[in-house]
């Protein structure tokens, strides 16, 4: 476990960036981590985590919320419309809302279940067909839809491609979220998490940089 070190990053990133490390949400991503992993983190008082899948979540975080106050669950991965009553029932945010379709359905949802996670719109920064997101140039249009349905839009959140400087996405997600009244901003990984706080990151998300490598098998 490194955390200790991912959060002496944060806070020198946060210094350079004249902010404060009570402004970022530290996400650790413990996506297929073996759990005696994730208990160390929970054990050194971490609360904020991140999930892929729904299922994987469905099938260790309930025992550990039992156990641990405070738990933050945040679902960061793709939420198909077969799994969204059961991620509002689970988690506490929601990063990847990618279309309107899948807003509301949420929306029918979380007024079923009286609850609903906060909500981040996914935007495709890099525009590139395999990955999930809104084209830039529909966000707007996009964003104002999905706040129409009532929903707490708490703010954007991109996935800069691998091969492109990453600072131009978050300054774009960035400029979008600004124009649009929104404060969250979840951006940043282990390799660029600190130019993300510099462009205003509020959310970022550390996997491996934390807990090691995923154990795939």
């Amino acid at each position: 476990m490194t955390l200790p070190a991912i959060t002496a990053r944060l806070d020198a990133a946060c210094a350079a960036a004249d902010r404060s490390p009570a402004e970022i949400t530290l996400i650790a991503v413990s996506k297929m981590q073996p759990p005696d992993r994730v208990q160390a983190v929970l054990d050194a008082g971490h609360r904020a985590f991140g999930e892929n899948r729904v299922q994987e979540a469905q099938g260790k975080w309930p025992a550990w919320r039992d156990a641990y106050d405070g738990v933050d669950l945040h679902l960061i991965g793709p939420l198909q419309s077969n799994k969204v009553r059961a991620a509002v029932q689970l988690f506490d945010a929601i990063h990847s809302v990618d279309s309107l379709k899948l807003a509301t359905r949420i929306a029918d949802i979380a007024g079923q279940e009286g609850r609903s996670p906060d909500l981040f719109v996914q935007i495709d920064t890099g525009e590139e067909a395999q990955k999930a997101g809104i084209p830039p140039a529909d966000a707007d249009a996009a964003i104002r839809d999905i706040r129409a349905l009532d929903l707490p839009v708490k703010g954007l959140m991109c996935i800069p491609p691998a091969d492109e400087a990453p600072s131009l996405h978050f300054a774009l997600l960035t400029r979008i979220a600004e124009r649009n009244g929104l404060t969250g901003l979840s951006m940043g990984m282990s390799a660029d998490f600190e130019q993300a706080i510099a462009f205003g990151a509020t959310h970022v998300r550390v996997g491996s940089a934390i807990f090691g490598d995923r154990v795939t098998a």
